[in-house]
């Protein structure tokens, strides 16, 4: 059976599902944020259809409200998608009324594993330059995902005649959407193809790749094809979109496997963000085991960050 392998960093923990030794599966959890599948003691600051919970001080959104409970009054709640951050840190997390007992989400399954080569031999490098590009080559062809308020783009080409390209192709995207736990509406431009048994073909390697739970449309005339899974947590494209972050994030785990005291040069808006956790770096001094002091360098592309010796 696939294991994932988990590995704790600064400010994130990463997680890997493995098989046949690449990545089919990743996962980045925040530090700080709530994890969806957590049950959480609430107070209810609004009610009816846009009622809101809030708890730890977060506010969470109800869909389906809280039925019986007035507004002010306690109650628990299940985080059923976490704060997704990135290009929608507008949206609030959501949660549904609960009757359980207070719980923490239940947690991946998995070996856990230092920083280091884990991860990187699998593969993990090469994702997080996904996420950042949103462009993955396939066989003879393309990806290009892009983020859209209403759903996750992807737009497929290459040199292999359509009907190749098109089952090529939507293979690739259905591995990419798992890749990068891509949830929510999914939108997929395939070449337009003549033939209903291609576009069939088409779908079909869809439904080959992702794992259910998930609901898709038929490939239509014009090549498209939706795709709609749940929406727990942000994908790593997402998460990449707020770059500061994601990149601040990364550049402390190279640099976490340095000995002694270390500059970390970086662009601008990288150092900023770790200037606004001053723990961050705290973890990242213990770990090297000496003094850590920030460079900042606007000749540097925001992935361009790294450490140098005091």
């Amino acid at each position: 059976m696939p294991d994932w392998l988990i590995e704790r960093g600064i400010g994130e923990t990463r997680a890997v599902l493995v098989e046949g030794g690449r990545i089919v599966e990743a996962r980045i959890m925040r530090e700080g944020v709530t994890p969806a599948g957590t049950i959480l003691e609430a107070r209810l600051k609004s009610v009816g259809r846009n009622a809101v919970a809030v708890a730890d001080g977060q506010e969470y959104l109800l869909p389906k409200g809280a039925p019986g409970t007035t507004q002010g009054a306690a109650l628990r709640i299940e985080v059923t998608r976490e704060d997704l951050g990135g290009l929608e840190n507008w949206k609030r997390p959501l949660a549904r009324a609960s009757s359980d007992p207070s719980r923490a989400a239940p947690a991946l399954v998995g070996t856990a594993v230092d920083s280091g080569k884990h991860l990187d031999d699998s593969g993990w490098l090469d994702i997080l330059d996904e996420a950042r590009s949103g462009i993955i080559a396939f066989p003879g062809g393309e990806l290009r995902v892009s983020l859209t308020p209403a759903m996750t783009l992807i737009d497929v080409d290459g040199q292999l005649p359509p009907a190749e390209l098109a089952i090529a192709g939507a293979r690739a995207a259905a591995e990419a959407i798992r890749r990068h736990g891509v949830g929510g509406s999914i939108g997929v431009d395939l070449p337009t193809v003549d033939g209903k048994a291609f576009r069939q073909a088409a779908a079909e390697a869809v439904d080959a790749v992702l794992p259910k739970p998930f609901e898709r449309t038929s490939v239509n005339g014009f090549g498209f094809l939706q795709v709609v899974r749940p929406r727990a947590h942000a994908s790593l494209f997402e998460l990449a979109a707020d770059r500061p972050s994601f990149e601040a994030r990364a550049l402390l785990r190279a640099a976490s496997r340095e000995v002694g005291a270390i500059r970390v040069a970086a662009h601008p808006a990288v150092i900023a963000e770790l200037n606004r956790k001053p723990d961050w770096l705290d973890q990242l001094s213990r770990r090297t085991g000496g003094l850590v002091t920030l460079r900042s360098d606007p000749t540097l592309a925001m992935s361009g960050g790294h450490a140098e010796r005091a």
